[in-house]
């Protein structure tokens, strides 16, 4: 399984649910390969956000390594799963998607169309940012979504 989590510019949400559903799924054994992407290009070849390496350190999981990327339309044919972060990065996916296959393997991060708030201006959301994207992982690795 190959999944690609994607935010917009590849340095606070999407590392983070990078790390943790690389973490959770080496936890349970499963052969996953796991990156991220930004719609942007803003922060091509950055680090996360030193706010998300902090949180996700404090919870065991280091992303200190990883690097911005932008999605690029050959990641339909690298990846199984495409999760997008919030609507605005949905339809910035779906809009590269060349037929209807591309399109179905892209969907929301969390239930009912809800975004994973961009926790860029604020501080007090990395946290519960962090918590929101483990209990998305945990039902990917569960098979639940």
């Amino acid at each position: 399984m190959k999944i690609l989590m994607v935010c917009l510019g590849n340095i606070c949400r999407s590392p983070l649910a990078e790390g943790i559903l690389r973490h959770l799924a080496v936890q349970q054994g499963l052969n996953w390969e796991v990156d991220s992407a930004g719609t942007g290009n803003w922060h091509v070849g950055d680090p996360p956000d030193h706010r998300s390496v902090k949180v996700a350190r404090r919870h065991g999981i280091d992303i200190s390594g990883l690097r911005g990327r932008q999605f690029q339309t050959t990641d339909f044919d690298e990846f199984d799963r495409i999760f997008a972060m919030d609507l605005n990065n949905y339809r910035d996916i779906i809009l590269k998607a060349n037929t209807e296959d591309d399109k179905a393997k892209v969907q929301l991060l969390l239930d009912d169309q809800q975004p994973v708030p961009d926790p860029w201006y604020d501080d007090a959301l990395f946290e519960p940012v962090y918590k929101m994207i483990y209990e998305a992982c945990e039902k990917i690795v569960a098979g639940k979504k």
